[in-house]
């Protein structure tokens, strides 16, 4: 249930963000019905008053309300993230849900319960300029084959440098190591306009992603066993894999602080980062390179896991080896999430590296 004082909003027409109001023949008082509004950001909030208070405000002053609301789904929230938003910022609706569902969980339910052709999911952590919405409507309403598009995520604390989690846009190699324009492993770079075209990529970041209702739904939306990172890499692939196109348009810039829910050097994002990795691999391979390619990864994992006890982080190796126990226990049930993928397709898919991203970062020739 969206609790919000707005008004109801009508069917949007084909020629127009907005349509002329009808009048009423018999001449009646009545309210002007809004028009309904194309696109539904939607912020996923759990307990995080203080986010909301440092970053909605960017997002309230720049979402053009002639075509877009904003939305906060909240988790099942204990603080008073719903007062302070209901007190602030009345025009903002408010989704809540009745328990923590995680990333994907929580998004899932909530897009159950709204009705807009186009649905930005965007971070709570992010600050939104001015234009930063605009840009990538249009690139979506452009081409129907393109199914979701992100903007160019920047570092929120060093405003120059693309963020970890996006920068310019998401690509990934064959053994399932995400990367990005911009950002490769843990190093990211200064913003000089070397990413300013807008081009095909495989995954958009779920800090900020536009896409199409219609096909989040269609293929099942986001993964709730993930509970949450690398979510939107498997969103994105199984797109790809129905034959859509994923964008990148840089003309659209956010500023994301990251790292809000879990620190990087978390054993538990660790954990999930590595299961999740093998979980996307298996659920969108194609049989012709699905044993081969799990088979290399897991042997990489294996030796990044020595690696981490040879350094004297048991917990981190942990994390590995709970991760990869977890994989062989939801075998059977990943089994049957393969769907909709050719038998022999060929990969690498636009925006799949063709080999491992470590070795030829090794190499130095990335």
């Amino acid at each position: 249930m969206i609790r919000n004082d707005s008004e109801p909003h009508s069917e949007i027409p084909e020629e127009g963000l907005l349509a002329p109001v009808e009048q009423n023949p018999n001449g009646e008082k009545e309210k002007k019905q809004r028009q309904k509004k194309k696109v539904a950001v939607v912020i996923l909030n759990w307990n995080g008053r203080n986010l909301l208070e440092t970053f909605l405000p960017s997002v309230v002053m720049n979402t053009p309300n002639e075509y877009a609301d904003i939305m906060i789904a909240d988790n099942g929230s204990s603080d008073d993230s719903e007062s302070f938003v209901q007190t602030r910022f009345p025009s903002v609706k408010w989704l809540p849900l009745d328990k923590n569902y995680g990333f994907a969980g929580g998004y899932n339910k909530a897009l159950e319960q709204i009705d807009y052709p186009y649905v930005l999911l965007l971070n709570s952590d992010v600050e939104t300029p001015e234009n930063w919405l605009a840009p990538l409507v249009a690139m979506l309403e452009s081409d129907r084959s393109i199914a979701a598009v992100m903007p160019k995520i920047r570092s929120y604390r060093e405003k120059s440098r693309f963020e970890y989690a996006g920068a310019a846009g998401g690509l990934i190699d064959r053994y399932g190591f995400p990367f990005c324009r911009g950002r490769i492993l843990n190093e990211t770079e200064t913003d000089r306009g070397q990413w300013d075209k807008p081009e095909e990529i495989f995954w958009a970041s779920g800090a900020a992603m536009l896409i199409r209702k219609e096909l989040y739904q269609a293929v099942g939306g986001l993964d709730e066993d993930y509970f949450a990172h690398m979510e939107e890499i498997d969103l994105c692939w199984r797109l790809k894999n129905s034959g859509y196109k994923i964008m990148v348009q840089p003309a659209a810039t956010v500023y994301h602080w990251g790292g809000a829910t879990l620190n990087n050097e978390s054993p538990k994002k660790l954990f999930l980062n590595f299961r999740n990795s093998l979980y996307t691999l298996y659920k969108n391979l194609p049989d012709n390179r699905l044993l081969h390619s799990l088979l290399i990864r897991m042997c990489m994992d294996g030796g990044i896991a020595i690696l981490y006890l040879l350094q004297g982080k048991p917990s981190r190796f942990a994390a590995v080896c709970k991760a990869h126990r977890a994989f062989y226990k939801n075998l059977p049930a990943l089994k049957k999430k393969r769907k909709n993928i050719p038998e022999k397709k060929e990969l690498p898919l636009t925006g799949m590296l063709n080999g491992s991203l470590l070795w030829k970062k090794l190499r130095n020739k990335i």
